[in-house]
């Protein structure tokens, strides 16, 4: 980075690496923000969604049907971001067959090991406040057993990164984070920012803050934007704005990808704040209407199969319809195990779904066959529906 790139000192700093170059240091946070007219109606409007989202959370039957299929969604986007290819129809069969495919499916594993972190971060933070040591420990998780591994998973960087096209020099890099020294000092101020004794900073604001500033830093070889848009969920989750997983803004990243990048790199060289937490605002409110409708959906499609498996229905294929909403692709085996019943019971129970249209057997496999629910994916899987 060049001295003429940045146009304030006020939002951040330039400094030496031991290359030569400079790198860009950014200030703690909070920043100083103007609080226009605008930006309080973004604020107030992305308040009235997640709140419609947050009710939908409390008021649902069984709301937790849906956290499973949010979640893999969420790793699916948040990994394409990244380059990563895989649709969440591969996330589900690569994790019933996880020993047998690795080796053949690298993206996918990367995107389940997202899943596996997601998951971690959600159940950890009951227990641990959201801070540097949970940050390093979804980071091990993420990078375990793929190709980041050799980038020392679960542990921050000691030496120089930089942001450009594949296989650029520093010297021709679009962002350079801190240096390792710097970088531990905005660490641990982060930290006392994401865990402050009182903040009166809006918290949908405050949240655009701390991704900016985990962006910013880029802590680790490998993995930030991921690390970094996972941890929007579990502040979400850990501040009880939402009651549920139900809001992930990866998509609407991935749709708005280079203004994504651009709105967060004009930060650091323009000090654009207001700019940046509007953007990120207005993704608050897309994805909660988004996450609102294919809520409803589902549940509508969960009440559909019951009205399809009529009156004479088990109550083992009442909870097969539960376990499709949230695990859409499945085999006779894991019925069999889920609920402790024989093969032979959970092969009829599964026959009388195909029967009635609800499972479609997946290729024409003899043995080890795979069911899935297409009508659950398409929902999971469909564009923007907000």
């Amino acid at each position: 980075m060049k001295p003429a790139e940045i146009h304030s000192p006020s939002f951040g700093a330039l400094t030496a690496t031991i290359e030569g170059e400079m790198a860009f240091v950014p200030s703690n946070l909070p920043p100083h923000l103007e609080w226009t007219t605008e930006l309080v109606q973004a604020l107030s409007e992305a308040d009235r969604a997640i709140g419609q989202l947050h009710g939908i959370g409390l008021n649902l039957p069984n709301p937790n049907l849906l956290i499973a299929p949010f979640m893999r969604r969420e790793a699916e986007m948040s990994s394409k971001i990244e380059g990563t290819q895989a649709e969440v129809r591969d996330i589900y069969l690569f994790e019933m067959q996880e020993s047998d495919a690795a080796a053949e499916a690298p993206d996918v594993r990367e995107v389940s090991n997202y899943v596996k972190a997601l998951d971690y971060g959600l159940r950890r933070s009951v227990e641990l406040p959201v801070c540097l040591r949970m940050i390093r420990e979804l980071h091990g998780i993420l990078l375990e057993g793929v190709r980041g591994e050799r980038d020392r998973p679960g542990e921050f960087r000691r030496s120089q990164n930089w942001i450009g096209s594949h296989g650029c020099s520093i010297g021709e890099a679009r962002y350079v984070p801190p240096p390792v020294a710097e970088m531990q000092t905005c660490l641990n101020a982060l930290e006392g920012f994401i865990n402050p004794g009182g903040n009166s900073v809006p918290v949908l604001a405050w949240l655009a803050m701390v991704h900016y500033q985990f962006e910013a830093i880029h802590p680790f070889r490998d993995g930030n934007g991921r690390i970094g848009r996972l941890l929007i969920i579990l502040l979400l989750c850990s501040r009880k704005i939402l009651d549920k997983p139900l809001l992930y803004l990866s998509a609407y990243f991935e749709r708005h990808r280079e203004e994504y990048y651009e709105k967060l790199l004009r930060v650091s060289t323009y000090g654009e704040w207001t700019s940046w937490i509007l953007f990120f605002l207005r993704g608050i409110v897309e994805q909660s209407h988004d996450a609102f409708e294919r809520s409803r959906q589902l549940m509508g499609l969960q009440q559909l199969y019951q009205q399809q498996i009529g009156t004479k229905r088990s109550a083992l294929q009442i909870r097969l319809v539960d376990l499709l909403i949230e695990r859409p692709v499945i085999t006779t085996v894991l019925v069999s195990r889920q609920f402790d019943v024989t093969y032979q019971t959970a092969k009829n129970n599964i026959n009388r779904l195909i029967r009635i249209g609800i499972l479609k057997q997946q290729g024409t496999a003899k043995r080890n066959r795979i069911y899935v629910a297409e009508g659950v994916l398409e929902i999971i899987s469909s564009p923007f529906v907000g």
